[in-house]
């Protein structure tokens, strides 16, 4: 997005507490925390009227602003283009299914990556299973074994 992105004023969340795209939730929570108490409109309850009003609109805008930057569903979207914050509850449906598939996709980020010795025990298969050879490679009587992750994989104890 940029500086002309969704807010309800035009301006980019981002541009509107003064952080740039990739500010951590501290820098968020920081931004937010020094504008909201600039812009609190008890602050500016003995201004004339135009200023106490313009307070009050600007703080309204921070909070939105922070309440979507602080909520990582809400933040990617968002990013993507998907967040309307005018459109309260008019499209739900797509709202959680675009969180169920973030959430999925960090699930996947999170996995634990194989070890040196999975991935030097797949490729000794892998040359073992393309050479027919039957040395100890997962063979046995000229008959294919499961390697010990498969093995660790089924449910139950093995059977010989």
């Amino acid at each position: 997005m940029d500086a002309s992105g969704p807010g309800s004023d035009g301006s980019c969340y981002y541009s509107l507490l003064g952080i740039r795209r990739n500010a951590s939730a501290s820098d968020i929570r920081s931004a937010y925390r020094c504008l909201a108490l600039k812009w609190h409109p008890d602050r500016w309850a003995k201004e004339p009227a135009a200023a106490s009003g313009e307070a009050k609109r600007r703080f309204q805008r921070i909070q939105e602003a922070y309440s979507v930057l602080s909520d990582k569903g809400k933040r990617a979207m968002y990013d993507a283009g998907f967040y309307d914050p005018l459109d309260d509850d008019g499209d739900q449906d797509f709202s959680d299914f675009m969180q169920e598939m973030l959430a999925m996709m960090d699930g996947v980020k999170s996995e634990k990556p194989d070890t040196l010795e999975d991935l030097q025990r797949m490729l000794a298969e892998i040359v073992d299973g393309d050479s027919g050879s039957s040395g100890s490679g997962g063979h046995a009587n000229g008959r294919r074994v499961p390697s010990d992750s498969s093995r660790r994989s089924r449910s139950g104890p093995i059977r010989r």
